[in-house]
């Protein structure tokens, strides 16, 4: 079981390597919307943690 998912794990950072090589400004792209949903998600704690205190 521990030996599928290593290999599972090296199957997927080859994928993303691959990714990142051969089409770069998607990349960018898709990580430059990961971190608009990181930074939403945590505005949204913000404000809804400042209308818990207010």
């Amino acid at each position: 079981m521990v030996q599928a998912k290593k290999i599972i794990l090296y199957m997927v950072v080859v994928f993303v390597l691959y990714t990142i090589i051969t089409s770069p400004a998607r990349s960018a792209d898709l990580v430059q919307v990961g971190f608009e949903g990181i930074s939403n998600a945590a505005k949204s704690v913000g404000q809804f943690m400042t209308e818990l205190v207010s």
